[in-house]
């Protein structure tokens, strides 16, 4: 009988052991688990700053191709240093079907 009562002290010694381990890692998972969750508002904000810049590069993007215009026929740099007097030149003589229209 005194066998199996020091059997029994060893195992609740060592289930004591074990919860104890438990206990320390579950504290620590907890602590991790707070950690996370102090970051995710902050990791939310970037993620809208992230997708705001995208649309923000998108329309900068689009303004910037809006003011290139292609001439097809046209040798690449035969306007020279001057544009505005190239394209006064040229336009007038050229014949569009339909016809241009600016805005």
């Amino acid at each position: 009988m005194d066998a199996s009562i020091a059997s029994l002290t060893l195992e609740t010694k060592s289930m004591r052991s074990d919860i104890a381990s438990f206990q320390s890692r579950v504290t620590e998972m907890e602590h991790r688990i707070g950690t996370l969750e102090t970051l995710v508002p902050t990791i939310q904000d970037r993620d809208q700053d992230i997708s705001y810049l995208r649309s923000k590069i998108t329309d900068l993007e689009d303004r910037s191709r809006r003011d290139n215009i292609h001439l097809f026929g046209i040798p690449e740099n035969e306007e020279g240093p001057d544009v505005q007097t190239f394209l006064s030149s040229v336009l007038p003589k050229l014949t569009f079907d339909p016809p241009l229209e600016f805005q």
